[in-house]
């Protein structure tokens, strides 16, 4: 078969079955091709997305002027490493640092990459900064958390299937319970060597858990009491998602350390950063860290042109609009519901809860029927659907979401 070869679903997923590791469960669907909301199969059947690539493309599907910069760069100059310095790095670098306010940026690739980049800031300047003893600092997490899969990220995960034989595990971690300010300070007051606490301000592959009002305020405080860094994971939530530019935004957080990926290139390119201010950032010399691609001019140019489209097309507002707008709607459907007990979220970053035992198989089938009613999502944590459609959705393609989601669950009520 030439690689250019026209294949149906079928034989799509046959060949990913066959040569591909099987490492993800997707839903049964083969996308060749997308614009906006939408996304096509292989045999030109259109749906409207309404998972945005785990929130990667809140600007929507191949933006013109993120694609734009894309092509444009890619036929200038691709990679140079940092053996030498491009003429677009420092461009995004000036450019985001003073989106979000910070001093300094460093360019990654993944958000497991800028997590992992991340923990290393942070314990580099507990030793150097804070005075904690070598080798003995701790960062306090989540239960529940997912800030990637990586070796040291699994160490400090609850999650069976993505912890079970890869260990041993790295040290250094203290989990606590999310949403818990009592839990945070009692793990920083009895420890003298934490050196930071790492927070998704919503915990979406948890099932789109959302704090407590105050509650990342106050854990900011007590951070700052203690001399404890502050370390955002916005991966997710960040660039515009949840309503606000960051969801931290919404309690006027700043963050000491500031993870950000997916979105931040409009999901047309890998491209993932930390950010921090100087008295944090400055522990990081030459040889600390690096990425044979981390901020390369493809990705320079792609972030610019997706922070771009952000502001420029008001998307932080819209997903604070629509998001009010479907937690309503959803809200009046789960008045009489047998099937759906809740609907929580911030912004286009939602969820349902299927009443039903997280290990049935509703909410896939569920899932099947929105797909064949054309609408895509994904269950999470087995009775949980997320809803995070690109954020350049209108007010008429919502409500006609809507009413595909609600007559689907209609099928399924007792």
């Amino acid at each position: 078969m030439a690689v250019i070869d026209q294949l149906t679903s079928q034989q799509a997923i046959e060949l990913e079955n066959k040569y591909g590791a099987h490492n993800y469960h997707p839903l049964p669907v083969v996308l060749s091709r997308g614009e906006g909301v939408h996304v096509w199969d292989v045999e030109g059947k259109q749906y409207y997305d309404f998972l945005s690539a785990y929130s990667a493309v809140n600007q929507g599907h191949c933006h013109p002027e993120i694609v734009g910069a894309m092509t444009s760069q890619a036929q200038t100059l691709t990679l140079t490493s940092r053996a030498f310095y491009n003429d677009m790095l420092g461009k995004f670098e000036k450019y985001a640092s003073e989106t979000f306010k910070f001093d300094k940026l460093l360019p990654m690739n993944t958000g497991a990459e800028a997590v992992e980049t991340a923990l290393k800031i942070c314990r580099k300047w507990a030793y150097e900064v804070k005075g904690i003893d070598e080798n003995e600092a701790e960062i306090i997490v989540c239960e529940n958390n997912f800030h990637g899969r990586t070796t040291t990220i699994i160490s400090f995960s609850n999650d069976p299937v993505a912890r079970k034989n890869f260990g041993p595990y790295t040290k250094g971690f203290i989990k606590i319970d999310y949403d818990n300010l009592e839990a945070l300070e009692e793990a920083i007051v009895n420890n003298k060597n934490v050196a930071g606490f790492l927070v998704e301000p919503i915990q979406g592959e948890a099932g789109v858990y959302v704090p407590t009002e105050g509650y990342l305020a106050k854990a900011k405080a007590l951070c700052e009491k203690h001399n404890v860094l502050f370390i955002a994971d916005e991966v997710q939530t960040g660039i515009a998602r949840t309503g606000k530019l960051l969801a931290v935004d919404h309690e006027n957080v700043k963050p000491d350390i500031l993870i950000l990926g997916k979105a931040l290139s409009g999901g047309a390119y890998p491209v993932s950063a930390v950010l921090a201010n100087d008295p944090i950032m400055n522990v990081i010399r030459p040889g600390n860290h690096g990425s044979t691609f981390g901020g390369n001019p493809v990705a320079a140019a792609v972030a610019i042109a997706a922070l771009e489209v952000v502001k420029k097309e008001d998307l932080a507002n819209n997903a604070e609009e629509l998001g009010q707008l479907f937690r309503a709607e959803l809200s009046k459907f789960i008045e009489t519901s047998s099937i759906v007990n809740a609907v929580r979220g911030k912004g286009l970053l939602n969820a349902i809860l299927i009443n039903d035992a997280e290990d049935s198989d509703t909410a896939w089938n569920i899932c099947l029927k929105l797909r064949d009613n054309g609408l895509l999502a994904k269950p999470t944590h087995g009775n949980i659907i997320r809803f995070a459609p690109p954020l350049v959705m209108n007010k008429e393609q919502l409500l006609d979401c809507i009413s595909i989601i609600t007559t689907t669950l209609k099928e399924f009520e007792n």
